[in-house]
Parts: structure tokens; sequence; C-alpha cells
């Protein structure tokens, strides 16, 4: 016979509410007489919970809206110590929970560690469109109050905000405000009543909004929690039934692979996002186009590698033709995916000048890719042989190093260091290894 586990989570709950078991068990079947479920249960009911028992599902919405409403917060069944119910498909109940558990221990420092010890997975599986879509009925299970197109535009205007502060300062802040918007904002406005217009569009204004918090946990190094964040916007962009969010994440999945050196599933991750994708614009067809060149160039693949290239390069003129899209997929994203393809080829040369048009044509206020671009670009300019240019464009990337907060622009300037010390009886050299020393940063604690 099994041995029933306590659950420390429900008392951990019951002690923040300060209620008493008899206390726990009237706020309970309050909640059911109110549903019209009445319930009875007394403090040894309750002790039965704690020791491991686990009340049937229609009870434990019950438990969770009590504490939710004692406590003035979403409690999500894992914060509960209980298993989701699941309906009779095999799919979860509320999938809001996820995104809830998921962006409260983001927020929380104490959970740093826990977090940061998520490996990347190659073998993780990513739910198919026909998984994903269609699965709003689900997310809307739980209605607390009506929104409207005004809320969706405040959540679409919050992720703009956050994204430009990533853009210009980096993730290593912006992501805990991205998570404590998505838990104490978000995840009530999907659980409310809505239009069914509405509803798709809070969906996909979530998604976008999980996608981004992933990116900062890539940009952090936490590339677990990244996939996570990843894999959540997928199932939100799917039950919104929103193709182009969907793609985006799929090929931020495939960038993610291929930086780690998984190239191969970093293929597989860009050609199923320009799978999903059929009725792409020109400036999408170009982003995709442009991962799917970078990942087949690590693979090897040298004939893919230009031909996406070139499918790339076209869709950008004809998307340019139609006006400048700031925020988006640009020419400086493009001449940064010619420069990794040549790279990867062994052109190191024409990366190094395509990593040059770069960084002539970025908009000024992407500060952190300015940063991790021109150390990479130094980086290979002193593979190059070329010493004193890899300082003068090193130099570059410090002037803008100490207003960032970003794991991989820590790791460029470690890298910087490593590679200027055979150097440093070089004048210019020694210069920019005393100032790269003088402001790296030790790394963060997690």
């Amino acid at each position: 016979m099994a041995v029933r586990e306590p659950n420390a989570a429900l008392g951990r709950l019951i002690a923040e509410s300060r209620w008493t078991y008899r206390q726990c068990a009237w706020a309970v079947n309050r909640v059911g007489t109110e549903t019209g479920m009445p319930l009875r249960y007394d403090e040894s009911a309750v002790s039965h919970w704690l020791g491991g028992t686990v009340p049937r599902g229609a009870v434990r919405a019950c438990i969770l809206e009590a504490f939710s409403r004692r406590l003035d917060r979403p409690v999500t069944h894992a914060e509960a110590g209980l298993p989701v119910p699941r309906d009779h498909s095999g799919a979860t109940a509320d999938s809001v929970e996820g995104m809830v558990d998921l962006g409260r221990q983001d927020m929380d420092p104490s959970r740093r560690s826990v977090l940061g010890a998520g490996l990347f997975s190659v073998a993780l599986t990513i739910p198919g469109w026909p998984e994903v879509i269609g699965r709003a009925e689900a997310v809307a299970a739980r209605r607390v109050s009506r929104i409207g197109s005004g809320d969706v535009d405040m959540v679409v205007a919050m992720t703009e905000r956050v994204s430009e502060l990533d853009d210009q300062f980096g993730g290593r802040h912006a992501r805990p405000m991205a998570a404590a918007f998505m838990v104490n904002t978000v995840a009530a406005y999907l659980r409310a009543d809505a239009s069914a217009e509405v509803r798709r569009a809070m969906l996909s204004a979530a998604s976008d909004l999980l996608y981004l918090t992933g990116y900062m946990a890539v940009d952090e190094g936490l590339h677990g929690l990244a996939q996570r964040y990843y894999v959540k916007a997928l199932e939100l962009a799917g039950a919104a039934e929103d193709h182009l969010t969907y793609c985006t994440v799929l090929r931020g999945m495939s960038v993610q692979a291929v930086d780690l050196g998984h190239g191969g599933r970093a293929l597989e991750l860009a050609d199923a996002a320009a799978a999903a994708a059929p009725a792409a614009g020109p400036r999408m067809r170009a982003f995709l186009a442009g991962q799917q060149g970078h990942a087949a160039a690590k693979t090897g693949d040298r004939m893919a590698a230009l031909r996406y290239l070139r499918e790339a390069e076209a869709a950008m003129d004809r998307a340019e033709a139609r006006g400048r899209a700031f925020g988006s997929y640009d020419p400086a994203s493009l001449n940064y995916h010619v420069s990794q393809v040549r790279y990867e080829l062994g052109d190191v040369p024409g990366a190094v000048e395509a990593m040059r048009r770069s960084d002539r044509v970025r908009y000024s206020v992407y500060r952190r890719a300015r940063v991790r671009h021109r150390a990479l670009l130094a980086e290979r300019q002193l593979e190059l042989g070329h010493l004193e240019a890899a300082c003068a464009t090193w130099h570059q990337a410090l002037d803008d190093y100490p207003m960032v907060q970003s794991g991989r622009a820590d790791e460029r300037v470690k890298a910087m260091l490593g590679l200027l010390r055979p150097h440093v009886r070089n004048a210019a050299a020694r210069d920019l290894y005393d100032r790269a020393r003088a402001v790296a940063r030790p790394a963060p604690a997690r």
C-alpha cells in the first residue's frame, strides 16, 4: 500500500492565511455553496488533506478559490500541493496555472537558483499547431470579470515597454517585471469573461509576453526556464489561433538552439516555423529564412544555407519596399544572419564585413544587441589577426556595456579578457584589458 506524502504546501497556505483548520473548512464550504455544490467539511477533513488525502477535482477548485480570496492573489494547484484535474480529453483544466506558477517563481529572487538549475533539452516535446489550436475554452474556464479591447491594448503596450527596456538595458531587471505583470494582471485577464474576439486577442497578447520573457531568460543563460516560457507561449498562441506568434516563438527556440551549438535541432525548429506560416508576409519570410540559413550552416549544409540566405535577402527587399518596420526583422538582423552563415561556412572575412554592415544600420536603441554583436565582431577580427582593429571594436562595445544588464553581454566581456590575455604586451591590448577588468561584472547569484 502506497504511503501518502504530507501536503506541506497546503500547510504553508493555511499558515499564511492565519486560519485554523475549522476556518479553512468553513471557507471551502462557503465557496462550494456559492457554486451550487453544498459541502460539509470540518477540521478533520482539512487534517486529512494535510496528511496527503487528495480531494476530488471540484473540491480542489473550491479550495483554491477560498485561498485566493483570503490572500487576494491567484493560488494555483501547484502552490497548494494539489494535482491539476484533467478533463475528458486529458488536457489540463486550466492552462493558465502553468503560466502563473512559472512567473511567480521567476519573480522571487530566492527561487533563482532553482530556476537556473534547468538545462536546455534537445529532446523537449514541442506542441504542434494541431495540438494547441482551439484551446481557448480550457483557458477561459474560470471567469472572474469581463475584459474588453482596452485591456488587450494595455497588455500589448506593457509588453512593448518591457521589450524596449530589454533592448536598451538588458533583461536582468526587466524579466522579473514581466513575470510580475504576467502573474498579477495577465493571468486574471485570461480567466475573465470576454467576447470571442477579445479572448483570442488577449491570448495572443499573453503569448507574446511569454515569448519575450523566455527571450530574456535566454539572455541571462537560464535556458531550461526559457524553454518552459516558450512552450507556454506556443500553447496560448495556439489557443488564440495566432499563426504569426506561434511561428515567431518556434523561430526564437531555433535561435536558442543554434546559439547553444545544436544545429540539427535548430534547423528542425526553424523548418517547423516556416511550415506553420505558409501565408507569411515578406518580412516574416525573411525572418524565418534567415534563421533557417543560420541553422543549416551550423549543420554544414552549405547549399541549403546559401539558398535560404538568398530567400531572406529577396524577401527583405520586398519588405523594405513597403516601408521600414521599426522593432521588427530589419536589415541589421539580416546582415547578422549573413555574418553567422558565412562564419559557419568558414568565410571569416565575409563574416566580419557582414557584421560591420549590421552594426552600421542597427537602430541606436538596440544597445544590448550592439554590445554583444560588436564584441562578436571584435572576436572575429582578432581571429583574422587584426589585433588593433579588434581592440577598437571592443572599446566601442565597452562604451555601452556599463548600461546593459545582460548575461550574454557579460559572457562576451569575460571572453574578451581571455582572448586579450596572451596579447597584453601590446599597448592597445593592455589598455583595453585594464579597462575591461575594471567594468567586468561577477557572475550574478541565481
